[in-house]
């Protein structure tokens, strides 16, 4: 008879990230349509994906070329960084569980605020019939969100392998079907590397993220644009807020997860 090894801290939290990463795959692979009124798609004008479309591109193009600065003012960047490395030294040094939970916990209090903004905004904008206009606000507030959860797991975002990751995580929180399965496979490829793809493009990265962002959005943004009535498709901005930041957290847990991982293997045993 064996003998009965429990799992440390560090495997007991890894465990458990990838129960309920499945949970999360599992429920998307299980949404195939975004509309929720097929009568609806009667009504939405031929031309308002491919506007959609060119609106996130145009938005996340800006961002990245010269934007990044603009949304740090709305965070202090250099707290959120020292609060990361003190809580890195913590699980360094403890290795309990609480401690090793420390960054997730803060990052879903990023979330929750950053939810809280989305969908005041889209809201209001939805009851003014505001719909397509607000595209540069709401990709500004999800880039914000993942930099700040970015951020307390202890990265970083402006170099283009962090900018290929955060437009993976875009991509998972967007698809649909077992669409999503390839794209996490990407991002869990990226984590264990830390490379981009040989055959990278940024603006074809750009371009697939926008599409499935739109395809997502499509409906909800045509109801946003009625007055009044869009207040209903505005909401679903915090709904999709929210499912960015849980599966955000998700893959930051994972690289910080793999990291620690590597690091307490890779030290001398006494």
């Amino acid at each position: 008879m064996g003998l009965f090894h429990p799992l440390s801290p560090l495997e007991k939290e890894w465990a458990l990230l990838q129960r309920q990463e499945a949970r999360f795959l599992a429920r998307r692979a299980e949404q195939n349509d975004a509309l929720p009124d097929r009568a609806l798609a009667q009504r939405v004008p031929p031309k308002l994906q491919g506007a959609l479309d060119a609106a996130f591109i145009k938005a996340f193009s800006l961002v990245f070329e010269k934007g990044t600065g603009v949304i740090e003012k709305t965070y202090r960047r250099t707290e959120l960084e020292q609060d990361s490395q003190v809580a890195r030294y913590a699980a360094a040094v403890k290795g309990n569980r609480t401690s090793i939970r420390a960054f997730q916990k803060k990052a879903a209090g990023t979330g929750a605020r950053n939810l809280l903004l989305s969908g005041l905004s889209g809201v209001g904008l939805g009851a003014l019939g505001v719909g397509l206009p607000d595209i540069p606000l709401l990709t500004g507030l999800i880039l914000k969100n993942i930099y700040e959860i970015s951020l307390r797991f202890g990265y970083g975002y402006e170099t283009e392998e962090e900018r290929y990751f955060i437009l993976l995580l875009l991509q998972g929180a967007a698809a649909r079907g077992e669409a999503i399965r390839p794209i996490n496979q990407q991002a869990d490829a990226y984590i264990s590397s830390g490379r981009l793809p040989p055959d990278y493009d940024r603006k074809v990265h750009i371009r697939e993220t926008a599409a499935l962002l739109s395809g997502d959005l499509l409906y909800m943004k045509f109801l946003q644009g009625i007055p009044l009535v869009g207040a209903v498709g505005g909401a679903y901005d915090a709904v999709f807020m929210n499912r960015i930041t849980h599966y955000a957290t998700l893959k930051y847990r994972r690289r910080f997860l793999t990291e620690q991982k590597r690091t307490r293997s890779a030290s001398p045993k006494f």
